[in-house]
C-alpha cells in the first residue's frame, strides 16, 4: 500500500501548493474507517482507495477530487456519513463522495429497463460534476487491475460490464489511455485464449523482425533533424484488444494486419505539426484514405491531432499521430484536463473543453427519450460514435458519427429538415438516402413540402437523434389510428384477467413505464411497441400467468380464453419469440399474425376481432412450419450439404419444392419445422454462410394468406 508521505510527494511533483493537512487527513480518516476491512485478495481494503487516489494524482488533478477517492467507499462500507464526511472535509468533497456512492450502487448491467434508468442516473451524476465519473473510472481501472481475486463469474460479470460501459465512456471522455487498458483488462478475462495468442505472435514477430518500434523512431528523428524540427518522437505497439478487434473488423489474420505499431510526435507549436506531416509524407509514402486532420476539425471531447498512415520500411504500414504538447495533455486525460494543476496553478489549456458545455452537448439529445428502449439506444450510439466531420453548402461544420448517412446529416441541422427530406447531393452529385458519408464531404439536403417521414429510414439512420424524430413523427402520422387499435387491444388483454382498462388504469401503467399519458401508452400498444403483457404487469404484476420452460403447442399462446385454439396465418407463419396479434373466427378460434403481416389490413375496420396475444416464454415443441426460399448453385452435393447444415441446427424438413430450375442455380422453397424465430434465425445465418447459397430469404405468402381468409370468412 502506498504511504501518505509517498502520495502527497506524488501530489506535489504537479501541485507544490497542495494542501498537505486536508491530504493526511482524509489519509487517516479512510484508513480508521475501513480498519478490519479486507480485500478479496487478502489485502487491507484501503490499499484499494490509496491505489484510486495514485491514479486520479498521475491524471495531475485536483486536490477534493484526490480526497474524494481516498474517502470514495467510506459513505457506503463503513459507519461513515455525509454528515460526517461534510464537518470534515467540507460540502464540495462531501457530495462527491456521495455521487460516487450513488454511481456504485447502479446495476448498470441489469435489464433493460432498469438499465436504461440507471443511465439516466449515471449522466445525471455527471452533468452535476464530472469528477464524481473520473473517480469511478479509476475505481474499476483499479478492480480489473487486481480482478484475479474474484470468483470467475464475478470477474466475468464485471469484464463485460467495463467493456460495455465503463471502456466507452474512458473513450468518450477523450482519455484513450484508460480506455485502452479497460478494455486490454477486460479482454484478457472474457477471452483470455485469443489475448494469449497475439501476444505469442507479437514475441514471433518481434524475434524475426528484431525492435521495429526503435528502428522506425530512429529514422523519424532523422527526418525532423533534417527539417530543422524539435519534437519528441514515441512509439509502441498497440494493445491487443485493439488488434484483435481490428482482425475481427477486417476479417483478416494476425499476419494480414499492417498497422500495428503507432507512433506519436509531440511538437512545441501548431505550425510544426503540419511541417512534420510534410516532412513524414515526403519520406514515406502515406496510405490513402487514412488521413484525419482533428487540428482543424476537433472532437466534441476537445481530442486534437492529425492522423496519418503510411508505408514504413519494409512497407509496413505504421500510424502517425502528430500534435502539440497541449493537445497531447487533452488527448491524455480528456476532459479531466480542465481540472489538471501544473506548479501549484490550475492548468490554463486551451484545448480542454469546457466540462459543462460536453456534458450538456451529450445529455441533450436523451431527455427528449422517454422510452427506455430509445434512450439506451441513443446512449450506446453517443458512446461508441466515432465522429466523421461533414460540409453544409454554405461551409458549416457538422459532426456524425461514422456511418452515417444523410438523413442523419438532415436531423442534426434540423428535425423539420429532417422530416421533409426527399433526397440528397454530395458533393455536388445525387445520391441515394442510404449512402454513407465521408470525412470532408459536402452534403446538400433536398426538401419537399408535404414530405413527411418513412418507415424505412429507421434503418437507414444511425443517429439517435435522427431514430427518435423518425420514431415521433410516425406515430404522430398514424397516432388516430394506433391509439384506435391500442384501445382494442388493451380491452382485451385487461378482461383476460378480469379487469377492466380504464382510465386511470391506463394513466397508472404510462407512469410507471416513463410514458406520457394513456393516448400516448395506446398509441404504443398499437404500432406494436408496447405489449397488453407489459401493459399488465406495469398495473397488476400478481396477475400475469407465471411462465414456465417447457412450453407444448396447446398452451403456447398467453391470452387465449380457455376454450379457444389458434391457428397460424399461412400468409406470415409467425414463430415464438415474434410479436403476433390474433384475429377471431366463429367457430374457427383464433388466427396467428405476425404484428408486421401485410394481411392485417384487411382487419383494419373490424377491431373487436383483434385480440392481443403472445407466445409463451420458454422453449417450444418444433412444431412450426415456416418456408424459406432458398437459391443454390447447380453442382454436385450442394443439395445434399443444404439438407445436412439444417439437421445441424436441430430443424426438420418436412417438404421440399422445386420453384426454378436453371444449368446454373436451382431455387427451391423448403418447409422446415421450428421451435421458434431464434432457431429460424441460427437456420438462415447457416446457410448464409455457406458458399453454394446464393440466396436466403423466409417465404412470405400474402396471396395463400388471403385466400385462406376467403374461404374462413
Amino acid at each position: 500500500m502506498i504511504a501518505v508521505d509517498d502520495l502527497i510527494d506524488l501530489v506535489r511533483t504537479y501541485n507544490p501548493k497542495t494542501d498537505e493537512d486536508m491530504l493526511r487527513a482524509a489519509y487517516a480518516y479512510g484508513r480508521d474507517m475501513h480498519e478490519g476491512q479486507v480485500r478479496h485478495s487478502g489485502e487491507p481494503y484501503f490499499s484499494h482507495p490509496v491505489a484510486v487516489a495514485a491514479v486520479l494524482a498521475e491524471q495531475r488533478l485536483d486536490d477534493a477530487t484526490i480526497v474524494t477517492a481516498l474517502l470514495h467507499d467510506t459513505i457506503e462500507d463503513t459507519r461513515a456519513s455525509y454528515a460526517s464526511v461534510t464537518e470534515k472535509f467540507g460540502r464540495e468533497v462531501a457530495d462527491l463522495v456521495d455521487g460516487v456512492t450513488k454511481l456504485t450502487n447502479l446495476q448498470l448491467s441489469s435489464s433493460e429497463t432498469k438499465q436504461a434508468e440507471n443511465f439516466r442516473k449515471l449522466f445525471m451524476a455527471m452533468s452535476r460534476d464530472l469528477r464524481v465519473i473520473l473517480v469511478k473510472l479509476a475505481d474499476r481501472l483499479h478492480n480489473m487491475r487486481t480482478i484475479k481475486a474474484m470468483r470467475p463469474d464475478k470477474q466475468v460479470q464485471k469484464a463485460r460490464e467495463t467493456m460495455d460501459i465503463f471502456a466507452p465512456l474512458a473513450g468518450r471522455m477523450g482519455m484513450q489511455w484508460m480506455r485502452e487498458e479497460l478494455e486490454d483488462l477486460a479482454f484478457r478475462v472474457i477471452n483470455p485464449d485469443a489475448r494469449a495468442s497475439i501476444m505469442r505472435r507479437f514475441i514471433t514477430l518481434q524475434r524475426e523482425s528484431g525492435d521495429v518500434i526503435d528502428r522506425i523512431t530512429g529514422d523519424m528523428r532523422k527526418e525532423l533533424r533534417k527539417v530543422g524540427i524539435t519534437a519528441e518522437v514515441l512509439g509502441r505497439a498497440k494493445k491487443p484488444y485493439s488488434i484483435w478487434r481490428k482482425m475481427q473488423e477486417k476479417e483478416m489474420g494476425f499476419s494480414r494486419l499492417s498497422d500495428i505499431y503507432g507512433f506519436r510526435i509531440v511538437t512545441e507549436t501548431e505550425a510544426d505539426c503540419y511541417a512534420v506531416l510534410g516532412a513524414i509524407h515526403q519520406r514515406w509514402r502515406a496510405v490513402p484514405g487514412r488521413f484525419k486532420d482533428y487540428i482543424s476539425q476537433p472532437k466534441s471531447n476537445g481530442y486534437r491531432s492529425i492522423h496519418t498512415t503510411v508505408s514504413g520500411r519494409d512497407g509496413k504500414r505504421v500510424e502517425v499521430q502528430i500534435r502539440t504538447r497541449q493537445m497531447h495533455d487533452v488527448a491524455e486525460t480528456g476532459v479531466a484536463a480542465h481540472w489538471s494543476y501544473r506548479d501549484g496553478v490550475r492548468t490554463e489549456n486551451p484545448f480542454a473543453v469546457d466540462p459543462a458545455k460536453w456534458i450538456n452537448s451529450l445529455t441533450e439529445q436523451f431527455d427528449a427519450e422517454e422510452d427506455h428502449e430509445d434512450f439506451l439506444e441513443a446512449v450506446k450510439l453517443e458512446m461508441y460514435a466515432d465522429q466523421v466531420f461533414c460540409f453544409t453548402p454554405k461551409g458549416d461544420v457538422v459532426k456524425l458519427p461514422r456511418g452515417a448517412t444523410p438523413i442523419d446529416f438532415a436531423y442534426a441541422i434540423h428535425t423539420r429538415i429532417g422530416n421533409a427530406c426527399v433526397g440528397a447531393k454530395i458533393d455536388g452529385m445525387r445520391v441515394p438516402l442510404w449512402t454513407r458519408v465521408k470525412n470532408g464531404q459536402s452534403v446538400e439536403v433536398i426538401i419537399a413540402d408535404g414530405q413527411t417521414p418513412q418507415a424505412t429510414w429507421l434503418d437507414i439512420a444511425t443517429t439517435g437523434k435522427a431514430k427518435s424524430a423518425i420514431r415521433r413523427a410516425l406515430r404522430e402520422l398514424d397516432r388516430g389510428r394506433f391509439i384506435k387499435l391500442g384501445r382494442e387491444l388493451a380491452r382485451s388483454a385487461f378482461e383476460h384477467v378480469g379487469k377492466r382498462a380504464t382510465d386511470k388504469a391506463l394513466e397508472a401503467a404510462a407512469r410507471t413505464l416513463r410514458i406520457g399519458g394513456a393516448n400516448e401508452l395506446l398509441a404504443r400498444m398499437g404500432s406494436a411497441e408496447l405489449t397488453g403483457r407489459e401493459v399488465l404487469n406495469a398495473v397488476y404484476p400478481d396477475l400475469i400467468p407465471a411462465e414456465g420452460d417447457e412450453v407444448s403447442r396447446d398452451r403456447a399462446v398467453i391470452g387465449l380464453e380457455a376454450d379457444q385454439h389458434f391457428d397460424r396465418a399461412h400468409c406470415c407463419q409467425p414463430l415464438p419469440g415474434e410479436r403476433i396479434v390474433g384475429i377471431t373466427y366463429r367457430g374457427r378460434g383464433v388466427v396467428l399474425h405476425a404484428i408486421d403481416c401485410a394481411g392485417l389490413a384487411a382487419f383494419e375496420d373490424q377491431p373487436n376481432r383483434w385480440v392481443d396475444l403472445q407466445w409463451h416464454a420458454g422453449t417450444h415443441e418444433a412444431a412450426y412450419n415456416v418456408s424459406l426460399d432458398v437459391t443454390i448453385g447447380n453442382d454436385a452435393g450442394v443439395m445434399g450439404r443444404i439438407c445436412t447444415l439444417i439437421g445441424e441446427r436441430n430443424a426438420n424438413i418436412s417438404n421440399l419444392t422445386f420453384l426454378d430450375r436453371k444449368p446454373d442455380f436451382y431455387r427451391l422453397l423448403v418447409e422446415v419445422e421450428l421451435r421458434d424465430a431464434e432457431q429460424l434465425h441460427s437456420v438462415i445465418s447457416t446457410l448464409e454462410a455457406e458458399s453454394d447459397v446464393a440466396e436466403v430469404v423466409r417465404h412470405r405468402d400474402l396471396a395463400q394468406g388471403a385466400a385462406a381468409t376467403r374461404t374462413e370468412r
